[in-house]
């Protein structure tokens, strides 16, 4: 049978309060965003879940879509129909017939909303129930574990019917929770932190420092891509490039070897900040994860973070590697995270960087530079650009250039 709606559940904006409301908004407008290509599909956002009817839109591409929407908690493809015992037998030996096989157990669960039609659960239960068990053999009702769940809805309007009951990726809608920067590498961790953030409501933009001609247009496309991957999950995203060759040449040329990483880090942040206040962002995220590389140390992250009271989130900041790149395979960015096309923060790195940096010697060496030229300079280059999902920007030469590596 063809689905007619998808009802969608909210999960944990129930715990929302007065501001429910414009959470499930929210939501609608970041469905909406994904499924734009069914100009056919409407829309009802309610009080206790989502109604997305189908008109003819189909099911399994609005299944892929819907996985990745923050603020899901299940959903289910029904068919809307009368109500009238006949129609809700038919249809349900119907979805029965299409789904079942011998030895699987069933239940029926019927849930009543308007109170008045002339049936209650229980009896609706039973009525639907011995119907099936009258047209299909070997039929065996479990009441704790089935292995089929036919969900009769009864409602208002009309009747909706479903047999599955789908997960969704839970977490909160994107942009409830405010907008932020998010310091994008090319590397696995942060493209991971960047959906983390997302998941918990935040809007992103990515921030991606490149350094011409130290690294080519294809780390830049790179990165790029990435953000087109983590698109998938908020519709769009603004991917904000920040050229920063002046100021690792300068960084090098005059600063002890030992606090090149420290600086330049100090130097990441401070350009993140005044890019977050810009455009109205309320914090940074990043891909740290503590004690994985010198400057993601305890003692790093006091010499870095002393340039800004601006809050830094670390989505990723206590897990293992194993548990990062198992969430990387997840959502699709590992694979490109490991090509090697190097970024900034590889190509000036040096042989011994401090672990241990001392706060006040990063300030004095930092002191040393023309901080705020560098910095201005980098800000009048920066280049924004909407992202949406699955764009490429690794083209065929490039992919070629790959494969003679």
């Amino acid at each position: 049978m063809e689905y007619t709606e998808v009802m969608v559940r909210y999960g944990e904006l129930s715990t929302k309060g007065k501001n429910r409301k414009d959470f499930i908004n929210r939501l609608a407008s970041n469905v909406e965003k994904v499924l734009k290509d069914f100009p056919q599909i409407d829309f009802h956002p309610r009080h206790d879940r989502m109604h997305i009817v189908l008109n003819g839109a189909p099911f399994a591409e609005v299944d892929k879509r819907l996985k990745k929407v923050f603020g899901i908690q299940t959903y289910s493809p029904a068919i809307k129909i009368p109500k009238t015992l006949e129609d809700i037998e038919k249809t349900s030996l119907e979805l029965m017939q299409e789904t079942f096989k011998p030895g699987m157990t069933f239940k029926v669960n019927t849930k009543r909303s308007d109170h008045k039609f002339e049936y209650d659960t229980n009896q609706l239960n039973n009525l639907v129930g011995d119907y099936l068990f009258d047209h299909i053999d070997h039929l065996k009702a479990e009441m704790k574990h089935p292995d089929l769940v036919l969900r009769i809805e009864v409602r208002q309007d009309a009747v909706y019917i479903s047999n599955q009951l789908l997960h969704g990726i839970g977490g909160m809608p994107v942009g409830t929770a405010g907008k932020a920067v998010m310091m994008l590498s090319g590397g696995i961790d942060s493209p991971v932190a960047s959906y983390l953030a997302m998941k918990r409501g935040v809007d992103i933009e990515m921030v991606h420092f490149f350094s011409p001609p130290y690294t080519t247009e294809k780390a830049l496309a790179k990165a790029k891509e990435l953000t087109g991957i983590l698109a998938n999950y908020a519709g769009k995203i603004n991917f904000i490039a920040v050229p920063f060759a002046e100021i690792q040449e300068t960084i090098k040329e005059k600063l002890p070897e030992g606090y090149l990483m420290t600086v330049q880090r100090r130097f990441m942040l401070q350009l993140a900040d005044r890019i977050r206040a810009k455009r109205g962002g309320l914090a940074i995220f990043n891909g740290e994860s503590v004690g994985q590389v010198a400057s993601q140390t305890l003692q790093s992250m006091v010499a870095i973070n002393d340039v800004t009271t601006t809050p830094v989130i670390r989505p990723v900041a206590t897990m293992d590697k194993t548990e990062i790149i198992k969430l990387a395979e997840d959502i699709g960015t590992f694979d490109l995270s490991i090509q090697p096309f190097e970024d900034c923060c590889t190509i000036f790195a040096p042989p011994r960087p401090k672990t241990k940096p001392k706060l006040d010697k990063a300030r004095e060496y930092e002191a040393r530079l023309d901080v705020e030229g560098l910095i201005q300079r980098a800000m009048d280059g920066i280049e924004v650009m909407p992202i949406y999902p699955n764009e490429k920007f690794i083209n065929d030469k490039i992919e070629e250039d790959q494969d003679l590596l």
